[in-house]
């Protein structure tokens, strides 16, 4: 995709910030107006009103201008639809909508002929099934991840299998196996009980690793080179979240009768203890030194990193000392809203800021410089 010749017909002097409506768009679309932006949110009918009625521009208040409400997330790449976006100065500001609720990804890297903020064309590895995926990458990177088995097997120690959820695929239904007979055993069950999917036998077989989760919200900026740490925050699931409010003895007692459930549903800001943030910020400048040297068929562009990531794990305590190990990466802007609650924004910038918001002065300040191809693919 020629990138220049898309920005040769738009106006840089008035950009405009596009997302799909959901995951981030809120913290986006807020950041894209504390910048000056205008915003559109291009929405999936019966899911408009928070963008349409709720959060809608009113005045000072508010922050989504226009809405695009179409019947299927995929509407987006529509010819007309594409070309209204572009007619607007649109820049699209991706998240993890783009696989979850497209058939073909490939056609968001081919045929949406918008320019995106950040790379369009690592999102896919966030997916374990994909010949080079995120493992690779971190391995690659020299960043610690939990041991992956190859095999049922191969199973030596407490893993744990990230299978998918037979009713929604891209949410989780992981489970615990310590033995290839519990592996087959644990995992036969659930399939019958249309708790995973058929195919849980080619999910991923992890290392099961004890420690404090955290997520680590990085922002990789191509216009000066530096790595940021944004902020740290961890999951809330439901119903696990409920689960761990009780009593052993509630939990034993409510499990006959409640399934386990592992769905996204929020998130916590948390804060690290600052003898770590040196690890943090080494894991980050790794992962993005791996990602500029991705060769072509992975990353057209050759920019790599571009805006926001996070790498997602746990802080683990070995032989005295504090390591991280890395279960999860995104590719692009996290699902949590909170991190500019966590102070290393604000120790960086004087005040907290989150990661729309910082997504929204990284694009003034390509405008401000000539730099917008920098930033997007």
């Amino acid at each position: 995709m020629d990138i220049s010749s898309l920005l040769s017909d738009y106006d840089q002097s008035s950009l405009t910030v596009g997302v799909l409506g959901g995951h981030s768009a809120l913290d986006v679309c807020h950041g894209a107006k504390q910048f000056g932006f205008n915003t559109v949110c291009v929405a999936r009918e019966g899911r408009e009103k928070t963008y349409s009625k709720y959060f809608k521009t009113e005045g000072e208040n508010g922050c989504i201008d226009e809405v695009i409400a179409k019947p299927s997330f995929q509407d987006v790449l529509d010819e007309d639809v594409q070309e209204k976006l572009r007619s607007m100065n649109i820049i699209f500001v991706h998240n993890r909508y783009f696989w979850v609720y497209f058939d073909d990804f490939s056609r968001v890297e081919n045929d949406f002929n918008v320019p995106i903020f950040g790379s369009r064309t690592l999102l896919k590895i966030e997916e374990r099934d994909q010949p080079y995926n995120q493992y690779h990458l971190l391995q690659d990177a020299g960043i610690r991840t939990p041991k992956i088995f190859a095999s049922a097997d191969d199973i030596d120690r407490l893993c744990l299998i990230k299978a998918a959820e037979a009713e929604r695929g891209y949410e989780r239904a992981f489970f615990l196996a310590g033995s290839k007979e519990e592996w087959e055993s644990v995992g036969s069950q659930m399939e019958k009980e249309g708790k995973v999917n058929s195919n849980w036998r080619e999910a991923t077989i992890e290392e099961f690793v004890v420690g404090a989760p955290v997520n680590f919200n990085y922002f990789y900026s191509p216009l000066t080179d530096k790595l940021e740490l944004l902020g740290t925050d961890t999951r809330r699931q439901t119903n696990l979240d409920g689960f761990l409010r009780m009593t052993a003895d509630q939990q034993g007692k409510a499990m006959k009768h409640v399934p386990l459930k592992m769905i996204e549903n929020g998130h916590i800001a948390v804060t690290v203890k600052e003898s770590i943030l040196e690890k943090a910020f080494d894991l980050g400048e790794k992962f993005v030194a791996q990602c500029k040297k991705l060769p072509k068929e992975l990353d057209p562009s050759g920019k790599g990193m571009i805006g926001p990531f996070a790498l997602q794990g746990a802080v683990v305590a070995e032989e005295g000392r504090e390591e991280i190990v890395i279960f999860d990466v995104s590719f692009r802007i996290p699902g949590s809203p909170g991190t500019f609650a966590t102070p290393y924004s604000r120790y960086l910038y004087g005040q907290s800021m989150s990661v729309g918001e910082r997504i929204a002065m990284e694009l003034r300040l390509a405008v401000e410089s000539d730099g917008v191809e920098k930033v997007i693919t």
